[in-house]
């Protein structure tokens, strides 16, 4: 069963709201009905928050209603992954560590969410940490995808993923560390975004990896990322990670041809360095067909070895997410699921040189990449190399995290833009990723619009939520 208002996307919610044609207490009180018949088999929230809501939206109405109007987020329902802070709620992180750890004020990302007239819904199901799913010795089940309830729907912000694709809310934010937007993107079929390293304030975010976080907007279209992205991107003076860099228009390109854009691919991630699932690959292959038909020049382009990013990622991140969990590992290390606790103690045998040697080496990774798209606008490669496995699977889940290419864009810092493209055979989404210059998330946006309309997948959504 689903409504009108279950997959109605940001931007035409926010159209019909402005013109009083919506209510935001309909609307919230629709979405709010759905997440409560369906969500006890997606499990893509920790917490729903319905009254707070409710007077949300009351609020976003009767300033409608006088005549004030906040912007295209006004009386928009939305929600946080469980690592994010909102004033007088709890963030668990998805762990029994952090039961009971109030919030005392809003991150940064909430505050600017709030202040354009947002309507949080709840925080949402993530792995524990970021780091350790997906996992079933928690207080709170793992996320389920909505496409087919059994298979995996990425993570770490997998209640983002599956509460878009289940059709719970039109926008949520998600953290990146090693991919966990672009993972749950990939999965469920939806849009995420990792901005440039520095372009959000992760400031009232629970960190993973200092030098390797990101959090990012995750929608079901392109047009309502660039909307969301637009919100919470600002120069934070007490996040000592961001760069105080204008912020351009990211709506101002949406609908210009492709035509004479130079777009590089990256093709040997999935086809020599990690062998992709064939129709992974050809839904790549028909996106690159389809740029060069539309006037784009398309231009093979090489990087360092896909292992590379993934063996200096893991090593930096390792360290950086021990130095964050070492007290708690050495005083309640039972009170971690098992997977979050074996990843996090991997950072336990690291040396002081191993870690630097890391730093270093990303450098030298980073300046090789910016060698190779200085004579490109963007470039084109695989996200996961396969459609989601089965959420039960042991063995795929444990290769789901070497078989993607989402690392190299962590450790260079580049704004990376995850979009569908396509449905694998067995109905499950396959995925492609747009790479773009720092800072330059308005080209991603370009060609990711150009291609949503071209192909229509995102109008496409799972048939029927299981009871």
């Amino acid at each position: 069963m689903t409504s009108d208002l279950d997959y109605l996307g940001l931007s035409e919610a926010a159209a019909l709201i402005r013109a009083k044609k919506l209510s935001p207490v309909e609307y919230v009180t629709a979405l709010l009905a759905r997440i409560e018949r369906y969500d006890g088999k997606y499990n893509a929230f920790i917490a729903l928050t319905p009254e707070r809501a409710l007077n949300a939206a009351r609020a976003a109405e009767a300033e409608i209603t006088a005549g004030r109007w906040r912007g295209p987020l006004h009386g928009i329902p939305y929600a946080l992954k469980d690592i994010i802070d909102v004033e007088g709620l709890v963030t668990t992180a998805h762990s029994k560590i952090l039961m009971g750890n109030i919030a005392h004020r809003h991150a940064i990302v909430t505050q600017r969410l709030e202040a354009a007239g947002g309507v949080l819904l709840g925080k949402l199901s993530t792995h524990e940490f970021a780091i350790g799913g997906p996992s079933f010795d928690l207080p709170w089940p793992p996320a389920r995808n909505p496409w087919s309830r059994d298979h995996f729907c990425g993570g770490s912000s997998s209640g983002s993923g599956a509460g878009l694709a289940a059709g719970f809310f039109p926008a949520a934010l998600g953290t990146d560390t090693g991919g966990s937007i672009r993972n749950p993107a990939s999965m469920c079929g939806i849009t995420g975004m990792k901005p440039t390293y520095g372009r959000v304030s992760r400031r009232g975010v629970v960190p993973l990896a200092f030098s390797l976080d990101h959090i990012g907007p995750m929608t079901r279209t392109v047009r309502d990322n660039a909307l969301m992205l637009q919100v919470i991107a600002d120069h934070d003076p007490g996040d000592p990670g961001s760069v105080d860099e204008p912020v351009p228009g990211y709506s101002a390109m949406l609908g210009e041809a492709v035509r004479g854009l130079r777009i590089g691919v990256v093709r040997h991630f999935y086809t020599r360095d990690v062998a992709g699932d064939p129709e992974q690959v050809e839904a790549l292959d028909a996106a690159v067909k389809l740029l060069a038909e539309a006037g784009a020049e398309i231009k093979e382009i090489n990087l360092p070895p896909l292992q590379d990013f993934s063996a200096c990622g893991q090593i930096i991140l390792a360290a950086e997410a021990y130095a964050v969990h070492e007290q708690w590992l050495k005083e309640r290390p039972g009170d971690y699921g098992s997977r979050a606790r074996e990843r996090l103690l991997a950072g336990a045998a690291l040396r002081a040189v191993d870690y630097l040697r890391a730093v270093r080496w990303r450098l030298q990774l980073r300046d090789r990449v910016a060698e190779a798209f200085a004579g490109i606008d963007t470039a084109i490669t695989a996200s996961s190399m396969d459609p989601a496995c089965r959420i039960d699977d042991d063995e795929a889940l444990a290769t789901n995290y070497s078989r993607q290419a989402r690392m190299p864009f962590n450790v260079t810092g580049q704004p990376a833009l995850v979009i569908p493209a396509g449905f694998s055979k067995s109905g499950l989404p396959l995925s492609l990723q747009l790479v773009g210059h720092p800072f330059d998330e308005a080209m991603l946006y370009r060609v990711a619009q150009f291609y949503e309309d071209a192909t229509g997948w995102t109008r496409r959504h799972p048939v029927e939520l299981a009871d």
